[in-house]
């Protein structure tokens, strides 16, 4: 009954549909006459401008990614650099020298036997230094203990290639309440 039902409404649209007209006539003719009206404006497409190939002279300059250029305005190093590398490299590897500087803290001092100790936080584990012992992957040395700062002098690499002596840090941390 249903599928009877539903034949009988789709052949009865479908004859409804067939009695309409399209009435486009008058739109289609209005269109063409538009058409012939109204010409589109369009500007006028230049030719492409020559293309003059030029000679690059730069060849005969220093180049801007070679070695060259970092050479020190003195001329040559003077070998005082590799000194200090080879001093610095000259004891035996410590086990704080495979930390960065920034992974440590230090988070206390003592004194022991007369002489000033530091304690330093590395990855939960704690550690005792003294003056002369070496920490950091940059040669650092400990100089000097207070009771808030470990002071150390490191050997590292300026943007030249020579190596140079700095002085660094190392800060008592507080815990934050």
């Amino acid at each position: 009954m249903n599928r009877l039902l539903c034949i009988t409404a789709g052949a009865l649209m479908l004859s409804a549909l067939g009695a309409c007209t399209a009435d486009n006539d008058e739109l289609i003719q209005w269109m063409e006459q538009q058409h012939k009206e109204i010409k589109p404006s369009i500007a006028p497409i230049f030719p492409p401008k020559k293309f003059d190939p030029q000679a690059y002279l730069g060849v005969t300059g220093v180049e801007p990614f070679g070695t060259q250029k970092l050479i020190p305005v003195g001329g040559p190093t003077n070998g005082k650099g590799s000194a200090l590398l080879a001093a610095a490299k000259a004891h035996a590897t410590q086990e704080l020298e495979s930390y960065p500087l920034d992974s440590m803290s230090m988070v206390g001092s003592l004194q022991q036997g007369g002489k000033a100790h530091a304690l330093i936080m590395v990855e939960s584990r704690l550690h005792d230094v003294k003056v002369g012992d070496w920490i950091g992957q940059n040669y650092g040395q400990i100089t000097a203990i207070t009771d808030s700062q470990i002071t150390l002098r490191e050997t590292v690499q300026d943007p030249t290639g020579e190596w140079i002596e700095r002085t660094s840090t190392l800060q008592i941390q507080e815990k934050a309440r």
